[in-house]
């Protein structure tokens, strides 16, 4: 009985499968790293398209004047998430609009350089800081047009008088 114990017959095969089994748990590793790093990367590319957009948004409205800055109210939407974002308030800038739709439209969807789809709201309010005088505040909130719940960026400029 001692003699079979102490044969060394099997232990290769038994080392064989420790060795794969710590190969296998290495390379699901590496996969998993490699499969979170695309994760971040196509999200860090969808934010700095969106951000883009929403800097391209932002410009339109530098290029016009003070009085020129609003929204049209008959295409300003109705429902969730444009009512319930922070920025949104029932008085917002309003009045018809003659120029570019772009300019006026609050709520629209563009295809990024990505070839992905963004939902792009424009939120604008009058307000008066105190003692000064009357500003308007653009806020811009680019969102996933596939995730209305996802927003991607949201920026927020001011503009007083002085610029027209």
């Amino acid at each position: 009985m001692r003699t079979l114990l102490r044969r060394e017959g099997g232990f290769g095969l038994i080392e064989l499968l420790m060795a794969l089994t710590l190969l296998n748990i290495g390379l699901l590793a590496v996969v998993a790293s490699f499969t979170s790093g695309m994760r971040a990367l196509n999200r860090a590319s969808r934010i700095t398209t969106a951000s883009v957009l929403a800097d391209g948004q932002l410009e339109l409205y530098r290029a016009l004047t003070y009085d020129s800055i609003r929204l049209d109210a008959g295409s300003i939407p109705v429902t969730a998430p444009y009512t319930t974002d922070p920025a949104y308030s029932a008085t917002q800038v309003t009045a018809s609009c003659p120029g570019p739709p772009d300019e006026c439209n609050p709520s629209h969807e563009v295809t990024g350089p990505d070839r992905k789809t963004y939902r792009i709201d424009t939120y604008i309010v009058a307000t008066t800081p105190t003692g000064g005088r009357e500003v308007r505040r653009v806020t811009v909130v680019v969102r996933d047009a596939g995730n209305l719940s996802a927003v991607f960026t949201r920026q927020v400029t001011t503009f007083d008088r002085s610029t027209g």
